[in-house]
């Protein structure tokens, strides 16, 4: 899956997510993401609040 990310200043970044971990209180609900950019293929970790789309694997 990859995800749409809006950066701190308003610009935004595609980048295909490797992993989900879930919150404390309820697992289900995920919080923070693994994802590797598109464009330069940097690995780093998002808050999920940024995340603005998802993009669905075909």
């Amino acid at each position: 899956m990859s995800v749409i990310i809006k950066n701190t200043d308003d610009t935004w970044r595609t980048a295909d997510v490797i992993h989900v971990i879930g919150g404390i209180r309820d697992p289900k609900i995920p919080t923070l993401l693994q994802v590797a950019c598109v464009n330069t293929g940097v690995i780093n970790w998002c808050k999920a609040d940024l995340v603005t789309h998802i993009v669905p694997s075909l």
